[in-house]
């Protein structure tokens, strides 16, 4: 049986495909039969990389502010939807999986006019345009947040996590990963990432906290994104605290078994936050209609988060010295983090799929 996987744009859409994609594999679906479709982005490199065949689609999302590009919209989703359509009959899909974002219009259309069942997958506390619509014609809607706004019928799943970090243990990781990054056994480690491509605010940020800090002893582990690696590896240098800076870590199962906190987005990457039970520091950005603001709020409505709005970046350190200084506060809040935690999502989806067509 194929499978056609919709995900594009971010690693929050991309990465947890990617995951479905492996539980698949796991149970016995050849990766030929798993076949993506997005378009020019991260996807278009991910995807390739992985060995997974690929389909890009030429895709515009909509633009929120008023724009003539807008004008485009249709004909595009359009053109999209019917090279998709022509792909899953040639290929025989039995069963179609959107992860949000813009091609899980075109795509799901797509599927619609085939009828091929459709499965929506949601990441966040609220739902995007994408999946808003899409969800009318959808077979079902997996969440990864109980009571997801913007969705009517709805499936808890959680959000997918990739294979290695399921099952997660960091103590038998710790070692490994602070040599990986030439890390101290003392001092708390502070791990810094902003997504996928990295994150101009939360850098600055950092790089005022590391100069000015003055709490308990702490070290920086900063995933900066591969854009603003040289300039933060230089600046680095000048930091009154270690500061190790990466541009992109491929194994993220060390990254989260180094840190004891992390300052973050909350987007795609609180599903990894709670799976592995690392105390975070939560900037939601103000992108996208804002929903990274509702799943930094479920977040600290669990008491697993703190949340620090973009434009208070300046009382960061303010923040973050509580977490350093408190072992057991951390512990309490690694608590609230499995209650959030579904490692188990990417298999649950697998199923949903291979059962969806009956």
């Amino acid at each position: 049986m194929s499978y056609v996987i919709a995900a594009a744009g971010t690693g929050g859409h991309i990465y947890p495909g990617l995951a479905v994609a492996e539980a698949l594999l796991e149970r016995g679906v050849e990766k030929s039969d798993i076949v993506f479709m997005g378009g020019d982005r991260l996807e278009a490199t991910v995807y390739p990389a992985e060995g997974f065949p690929f389909v890009q689609l030429e895709l515009q999302g909509l633009q929120r502010s008023i724009t003539p590009r807008n004008l485009m919209l249709p004909g595009a989703v359009a053109r999209a939807a019917r090279r998709a359509r022509r792909e899953m009959t040639d290929r025989e899909i039995r069963a179609v999986l959107g992860m949000g974002s813009y091609v899980t219009v075109p795509v799901g259309w797509a599927a619609r006019q085939a009828k091929i069942p459709l499965l929506l997958h949601e990441q966040n506390a609220e739902a995007g345009l994408a999946n808003r619509l899409m969800s009318r014609v959808a077979t079902k809607a997996f969440v990864s947040f109980a009571d997801t706004r913007g969705l009517g019928r709805q499936v808890l799943v959680g959000n997918p996590v990739r294979a290695d970090l399921v099952g997660f243990a960091r103590p038998d990781l710790r070692h490994e990963a602070m040599g990986r990054y030439g890390l101290s056994p003392g001092p708390v480690v502070v791990g810094v990432f902003g997504g996928s491509l990295g994150a101009g605010a939360i850098n600055e940020a950092v790089t005022s906290l590391a100069r000015e800090w003055s709490g308990p002893p702490i070290q920086l582990l900063h995933l900066a994104g591969r854009v603003h690696e040289d300039d933060m590896r230089e600046l680095s240098r000048q930091a009154a605290v270690p500061w190790v800076v990466l541009g992109f870590e491929e194994e993220m199962r060390y990254f989260y078994a180094a840190c004891d906190i992390v300052i973050a987005r909350a987007g795609g990457a609180v599903a990894e936050i709670a799976v592995t039970g690392t105390p975070a520091v939560l900037v939601p950005g103000s992108f996208g209609g804002g929903h990274q603001a509702a799943n930094a709020a479920r977040f600290e409505e669990a008491g697993a988060a703190v949340v620090v709005e973009e434009d208070r970046l300046g009382a960061l350190a303010d923040s973050l010295e509580p977490l350093v200084e408190d072992p057991q506060l951390r512990r309490q809040m690694a608590g609230g983090l499995r209650e959030l935690s579904h490692p188990h999502a990417a298999t649950d989806l697998a199923i949903e799929l291979e059962q969806a067509h009956g």
